[in-house]
């Protein structure tokens, strides 16, 4: 695997946060033709969601990134970033029965490169609070449009919203009370809730997957996703 190249040695002014930029305008076109093929009437979305999603990854790590190297770590994020963009055409619903398939396999792809992402980093040296934050905004965002496209299709009923926005408001929640943001400690348990959150949701997006094990499965997965944030929130309050 080629290594990126030390920020001394790049052209004047080049970054780790200018290249991600950089990548995430390079990946426009394969996220076009991908968001097409899921429903055209989604593609603005997608587009939207791709620029949005590197500006303020771009952003932060210009802001809050200590090493040198963009790292593989980070490409592949930023690659699960793309294909996340490119799943939101769902949300305008999937107009060609063809690519039905297209969601769960996409969606499943982003699921099998988390991961790899924090492997790399700590491979390459490059562990970073940036990389960490990058990775779960993507999971919570790759969760949100999983959930909201499962929603619209009537796969489930109101769980879906525990599944796609409890993340969203335990961060609404902290800018109230401030003691829930405090960092908290790595959790293989909460890492596990995580992957079987998404999993869910995936699974959710299979067309043949039977009605009647669709409700079952969405409870299930959302009433693990609340344990683990009654469990994280209890500890919180603890330290406060």
């Amino acid at each position: 695997m080629r290594v990126p190249i030390p920020l001394s040695s790049a052209p004047a002014g080049d970054t780790p946060a200018r290249r991600l930029a950089l990548f995430g305008l390079g990946t426009a076109p394969c996220v076009s033709l991908l968001a097409w093929l899921i429903s055209p009437s989604g593609l603005p979305l997608a587009l939207a969601i791709l620029t949005a999603g590197f500006a303020l990854a771009a952003r932060g790590m210009a802001a809050d990134y200590p090493h040198r190297l963009l790292g593989a770590c980070n490409l592949v994020t930023a690659t699960r970033l793309a294909i996340t963009a490119a799943l939101a055409a769902s949300l305008a619903g999937i107009t060609d029965d063809t690519w039905d398939w297209a969601v769960p396999a996409l969606a499943l792809t982003a699921l099998a490169l988390d991961g790899i992402d924090g492997w790399l980093a700590r491979r390459q040296g490059l562990r970073s609070d940036f990389g960490a934050r990058f990775d779960m905004e993507v999971d919570s965002g790759l969760a949100a449009i999983l959930a909201l496209s499962a929603l619209a299709e009537g796969r489930a009923g109101a769980e879906l919203l525990i599944l796609g926005g409890a993340r969203y408001a335990f961060a609404a929640a902290a800018l109230a009370l401030p003691w829930l943001a405090a960092p908290l400690p790595e959790s293989l348990g909460r890492k596990t809730v995580c992957v079987l959150q998404i999993a869910a949701l995936v699974a959710l997006s299979i067309p043949v997957l039977p009605a009647e094990a669709a409700r079952p499965l969405a409870l299930a997965a959302a009433a693990l996703l609340t344990w683990s944030f009654a469990r994280d929130i209890r500890w919180l309050r603890g330290r406060a």
